[in-house]
C-alpha cells in the first residue's frame, strides 16, 4: 500500500478482538512452510510528470455532498492507490454532484482510518445500533477496506464478537477496489535475490505480523529456510527480526544503521548484529533507496500478484436489507475502475481527490507512485517502487473464481496466510472461518447478471519462449506417484492443492516443474519417467484453473536420475531423489 501514518498504518498486525480487549495476531501464510517453532527459532532522479493543477485540487476541497436526500453510508480505509477507483467514483470525501456514487443513489462518505481495532470497534458499533432497531446506524462503519491477506485474523476477530448479537451479525467480504501490485515488499542485500539461500542468518527490520512481514514468509517458505520468530535470539541458519515501530521506523533501522546484542542459539554466546534488510511500503521503500540504498526487491506484490487485494467487508444483515446500496456502491467504483484503466485524466482526477480524502501527500505523489517506478538508489543500485491497480466488475468475477476456468484467489490468499498465523503463533489463531461463511459474492453477481461487464479482467499473460531469468524461489515438493508411473497417488491430492495455492498467489510469475526420479532402472526410462511425471502435474495445474495458469506460464524440465539430492544407497536417499521441483520467478 501506500503512504499510511507513522502509527498503526496498513496495519497487517492483528488486532483481533478475541477477547474484547483485543490480542495482536496477524496474517502470515502459508502451508508446510519450514518456519521455525515459535519462542526458539545519488538521490532519485525528479520524475518528470503531467501537471496536476492547484485549481483541481480546491475544487475537490470546495465540494459538498451531491446528494445528501440520500442515507449516509460511512466507509473508513486506509490511504492506499488500490482505492483509486473509489475515489473517482465518490469525488470527494463525500458522493460530489455527478458523481458516479450519487448517479447510483449512494450518499457515500469516505473516511481514512488506518487503526485496524478502531475499524473493528465502529463496524461492533454500528452492529449493535442495528441490533437495537436502528434500520441505518448514524453511528459507526457501514463499510470497512482491509488487505484480503489479514481478513482471516480480522473477521475472526471481529466476528467471534458481532455473533453474540445473533447468528445475523457477522462481517462479511463483498467486493474488492483494487490490488497492491509491487508497493509492499521485502527488501534485502542483491545477494539475497541471487541466492535466497544467502538470507540464512540475516536480520530484517519490520512491523511485525505486518502484510509486508507476510511477503518475506511466504517467500522464506517457498525458498524452505527457516523464520526465527523469538526476536530476543538470533539463529544463523533462519531469517531473523527487529520489530519496528511502524513500516517508517523499520526503513530508519536500517538507514541508521541499526544493531542489537542477540544470544546465538547455536553457540550461546552474545553477538553484535545489524538490520541488512527491511519489509515496508511507499513511501519507506523510497525512504530507503534516498537516504541509504544498498537493498533490491527481493520479492512484492509484483510478483506475488494476488497476495493483497483491497477487500471491503460490510454487514450481512445491513447490506440484506439494502441490497440496492451495496450493489450501487459496487456498480460506481467497479465503473470508475475501467475509466481509471482506459483514461490518464481520470487516474489523474482520483489522485487530486485521493490528495484531499487522505489528507496528505501531493497529487503527485498519488499519481506517481500508483504505477512502479524504476529508480536508482543513493548507491547506484535500480530499485522498484511503488504500485497499485484498481479492479473493475470483471475483475472481481475473476478474483472470486465465478469465470469459467478461474480460481477463487481471494479464497487461497485468505486460507493460505491464515495458515502462516497458526503455523508461527498456533495459541493465536488455532481456527478462522471458512470462506463460504465470510465472503457473499452474490452482489458481484447480480452486477453481472444486470450488465455483462464490456471490458476484461487484468491478467498476466505468458508467451512461449519466456523463460525464468530471475528466480523467486525454488522448491522440492512431495508430490507422490504410484511405482514406475506418471500417475497421482491419492496422497498427492492435498499437496497438489497446497501448491495450487500457493502459485494462484504468486500469479505474476513464470513457473517452471523439474521432474527428477532415482537411479532405479535404465538412465532413458528415468529420464521420461520424470518428464511425463512433470507433465502431469502441468496438466494438473492447467485443468484446475486455466485462467490462472494460461498457455506459457508453466514449463517442464527433465532431469531423469542426474541431480540427487541424497545419495542412492538407501531407500530414504532414493525417496527423497524421487521429487517434482517447482522454480517461479520472472522472464527479467
Amino acid at each position: 500500500m501506500a503512504v499510511r501514518l507513522k502509527t498503526h498504518t496498513k496495519i497487517m498486525l492483528a488486532v483481533a478482538i478475541l477477547t474484547g480487549t483485543g490480542a495482536a495476531v496477524w496474517q502470515l501464510g502459508v502451508k508446510d512452510l519450514v518456519l521455525g517453532v515459535p519462542v526458539d527459532s545519488s538521490v532519485p532522479p525528479v520524475a518528470t510528470l503531467p501537471e496536476l493543477s492547484a485549481n483541481q485540487v480546491a475544487a475537490v476541497k470546495a465540494t459538498v455532498g451531491g446528494c445528501t436526500d440520500k442515507p449516509e453510508v460511512r466507509f473508513y480505509h486506509w490511504a492506499w492507490n488500490a482505492q483509486m477507483g473509489l475515489m473517482l467514483a465518490t469525488g470527494g470525501p463525500q458522493s460530489t454532484k455527478d458523481s458516479l456514487m450519487c448517479q447510483n443513489g449512494v450518499n457515500l462518505k469516505l473516511i481514512r482510518e488506518d487503526n485496524v481495532d478502531t475499524m473493528q470497534s465502529l463496524m461492533l458499533s454500528f452492529a449493535e445500533q442495528l441490533k437495537a432497531g436502528e434500520d441505518n446506524p448514524d453511528e459507526g462503519a457501514h463499510f470497512v477496506a482491509i488487505m484480503g491477506d489479514g481478513s482471516a485474523s480480522f473477521l475472526k476477530g471481529l466476528n467471534d464478537n458481532m455473533k453474540k448479537l445473533g447468528p445475523d451479525y457477522m462481517a462479511i467480504v463483498v467486493g474488492s477496489a483494487g490490488y497492491s501490485r509491487g508497493e509492499d515488499k521485502f527488501m534485502g542485500p542483491p545477494a539475497w535475490k541471487s541466492n535466497p539461500q544467502a538470507a540464512r542468518g540475516g536480520l530484517v527490520a519490520g512491523y511485525l505480523r505486518d502484510g509486508d512481514w507476510n511477503i518475506a514468509l511466504k517467500w522464506l517458505g517457498d525458498n524452505q529456510i527457516p523464520n526465527n520468530p523469538n526476536e530476543q535470539v538470533y539463529d544463523p541458519e533462519a531469517l531473523n527480526w527487529v520489530n519496528a515501530t511502524d513500516y517508517i521506523d523499520a526503513a530508519q533501522k536500517y538507514v541508521s544503521g541499526f544493531c542489537v546484542d542477540l544470544k546465538n542459539k547455536k553457540t550461546g554466546a552474545r553477538e553484535k548484529k545489524c538490520v541488512d534488510g527491511v519489509v515496508t511500503w511507499t513511501p519507506g521503500d523510497v525512504t530507503v533507496a534516498k537516504e541509504k540504498g544498498g537493498l533490491v526487491s527481493i520479492v512484492s506484490t509484483n510478483e506475488y500478484r494476488s497476495q493483497m487485494p483491497n477487500v471491503i467487508i460490510g454487514h450481512k444483515k445491513w447490506m440484506a436489507a439494502h441490497r440496492d446500496i451495496v450493489e450501487g456502491m459496487l456498480r460506481a467504483t467497479f465503473t470508475a475502475g475501467d475509466q481509471i484503466k482506459a483514461s490518464d485524466d481520470a487516474l489523474r482526477q482520483a489522485a487530486a481527490i485521493s490528495s484531499v480524502v487522505y489528507n496528505e501527500q501531493t497529487p503527485e505523489y498519488w499519481y506517481k507512485y500508483f504505477t512502479i517506478q524504476h529508480e536508482k538508489d543513493k548507491q547506484g543500485l535500480e530499485v522498484e517502487l511503488g504500485g497499485s491497480a484498481v479492479n473493475n466488475l470483471a475483475d472481481n468475477l475473476s478474483m472470486f473464481g465465478m469465470t469459467d476456468g478461474s480460481a477463487n484467489t481471494f479464497a487461497a490468499t485468505y486460507n493460505v496466510f491464515a495458515g502462516v498465523v497458526r503455523s508461527q503463533y498456533p495459541d493465536m489463531l488455532p481456527t478462522w472461518y471458512p470462506v463460504n461463511e465470510i465472503l457473499d459474492t452474490s452482489y458481484v453477481g447480480n452486477l453481472a447478471k444486470a450488465n455483462a461487464p464490456q471490458t476484461v479482467a487484468d491478467l498476466p499473460t505468458f508467451e512461449a519462449t519466456d523463460s525464468v531469468e530471475q528466480v523467486v524461489s525454488r522448491r522440492a515438493w512431495d508430490i507422490t506417484f504410484r511405482s514406475g508411473s506418471a500417475d497421482f497417488t491419492p496422497e498427492a491430492t492435498e499437496d497438489l492443492t497446497t501448491l495450487l495455492d500457493d502459485l494462484v498467489i504468486a500469479g505474476g510469475t513464470l513457473v517452471e516443474v523439474h521432474g527428477h526420479t532415482d537411479n532405479q532402472g535404465s538412465v532413458d526410462k528415468n529420464l521420461q519417467l520424470s518428464e511425463d511425471r512433470a507433465f502431469a502435474v502441468k496438466k494438473w495445474l492447467e485443468t484446475q484453473a486455466p485462467v490462472n495458469f494460461p498457455s506459457g506460464r508453466v514449463k517442464v524440465f527433465a532431469h531423469g536420475s542426474t541431480e540427487p539430492l541424497e545419495p542412492n544407497g538407501t531407500p530414504e536417499g532414493r525417496a527423497a531423489n524421487r521429487r517434482v521441483e517447482i522454480v517461479i520467478g520472472t522472464a527479467n
